[in-house]
């Protein structure tokens, strides 16, 4: 999976992130997004971190998430795997 390809598709708009929560390793499939059409300002990431944060859409709230984690993402059904 390429973290900088993610990182553009959450900037872009909403992607769906499927990932292994720390702890339980339940599977949480979470929409999302880093869009300022979406969201009142913009975050900065860095493509080299361990982890990407980003706001889920469905809990209205910043989300950490681990990229190790990340089992898969997709935007409108096509599905890019770790």
């Amino acid at each position: 999976m390429k973290v900088d390809d993610l990182i553009k598709a959450l900037y872009e708009g909403e992607v769906t992130v499927e990932y292994r929560k720390l702890g339980t390793n339940e599977l949480r499939v979470m929409p999302c997004t880093l869009s300022t059409d979406i969201i009142p300002h913009k975050m900065k990431i860095n493509p080299s971190s361990h982890t990407i944060i980003m706001w889920a859409l469905d809990k209205q709230a910043w989300r950490d998430v681990l990229v190790s984690t990340i089992e898969k993402w997709y935007v409108n059904a096509v599905s890019y795997t770790h």
